[in-house]
């Protein structure tokens, strides 16, 4: 019997910490909450990210490259580009999709990357990182997001070289 109350009391002991009530006060303002972004200063992307529970979320599908030559042959760099081409392509599509639910890239907390290989059986990387850094952790928007970056077998277009999806807070 006592083991049964101490496991009962465990659980409601555990439960008081799991639990969060919000409380209001009236009469008064809601205190607004920051995004928290946690650093790694030696990195160009962040450990993490907190986002409080007030915020305005948007997130995008995996998004792709435009055709950048209709008249390419399929299967050639010429069509949609390489993937540094694409990357920035990507990054454009994204900015204006979120620029749609009146969001900006400077809002964009987390990126989740599929990079696929090229004709030879290579993963450009560094194009990839470059494209990035020409959107995050720089001087015109001096956030980094958290990422995942993720080396795919191949897109559903074999012309596609990077997907990005993308997750905004406000």
């Amino acid at each position: 019997m006592s083991r049964n109350i101490f496991i009962v009391s465990l659980l409601a002991f555990m439960l008081g910490f799991s639990c969060q009530v919000k409380v209001e006060e009236k009469g008064k303002d809601p205190v607004e909450t920051i995004i928290t972004r946690f650093d790694r200063p030696d990195a160009s992307i962040l450990k993490g990210v907190y986002i409080p529970e007030d915020k305005e979320y948007f997130y995008t599908s995996g998004l792709v490259a435009d055709v950048v030559d209709v008249d390419a042959e399929p299967g050639t760099y010429k069509r949609y580009g390489d993937t540094y081409q694409q990357s920035k392509s990507t990054l454009e599509k994204i900015k204006a999709t979120l620029a749609e639910a009146d969001f900006t890239m400077e809002d964009v907390f987390f990126l989740r990357v599929y990079l696929a290989p090229d004709q030879e059986g290579n993963i450009d990387w560094q194009a990839w990182f470059k494209a990035y850094g020409e959107y995050f952790n720089n001087d015109a928007n001096p956030n980094k997001v958290a990422r995942s970056t993720i080396a795919v077998f191949a897109l559903a277009n074999p012309d596609l070289l990077i997907e990005i999806e993308a997750v905004a807070a406000k």
